[in-house]
């Protein structure tokens, strides 16, 4: 049993994980194994994404005091929270480890820049392919012309 000092104490570190991350993501984690669990954690942990289970009355207790604009989701099932700084890999962890586990876990909704999100937004959100692979996928399409221009060129030059 929770004690009410310490269902404040988690109230509190909820707004404040809460109010200083740039893109929460809620999940359901039905089912999750303790080792599903654990890999998950050090996989979110290794990109700088905290993740945490807490009561559904403590975190809607803590996102009302918020107020974040939109419809908040619905928790349904055993509830766990990624959160962080960057805005796009807490929702690519999660989803990461949706398709592996195949129905273990699943996203719910969250908060991506201040505004609430439901899962389908928050799920076509973490398919947004990282930084890097976008930058290699933008100087591909750059270099494509100039590639096939060149192959032209020594066409043209093997034939004469």
């Amino acid at each position: 049993m929770i004690t009410k000092e310490q269902k404040k104490e988690i109230v509190a570190n909820l707004e404040n994980a809460f109010s200083k991350s740039q893109s929460v993501v809620f999940s359901n984690f039905h089912g999750l194994t303790v080792a599903a669990a654990s890999s998950l954690r050090r996989a979110l942990r290794a990109e700088g994404v905290s993740y945490l289970v807490a009561k559904k009355t403590l975190v809607k207790r803590a996102l009302d005091t918020l107020g974040f604009a939109g419809e908040r989701p619905a928790f349904d099932g055993e509830l766990s929270i990624a959160y962080g700084d960057d805005l796009l890999s807490p929702a690519r962890g999660v989803y990461q480890f949706q398709k592996k586990l195949e129905g273990k876990i699943s996203i719910v909704g969250g908060i991506f820049e201040g505004v609430y999100k439901s899962k389908e937004e928050i799920t076509s959100l973490a398919m947004i392919p990282p930084l890097q692979t976008l930058r290699g996928m933008f100087v591909n399409i750059i270099n494509s012309p100039v590639q096939r221009f060149v192959i032209a060129l020594s066409q043209i030059a093997e034939k004469k």
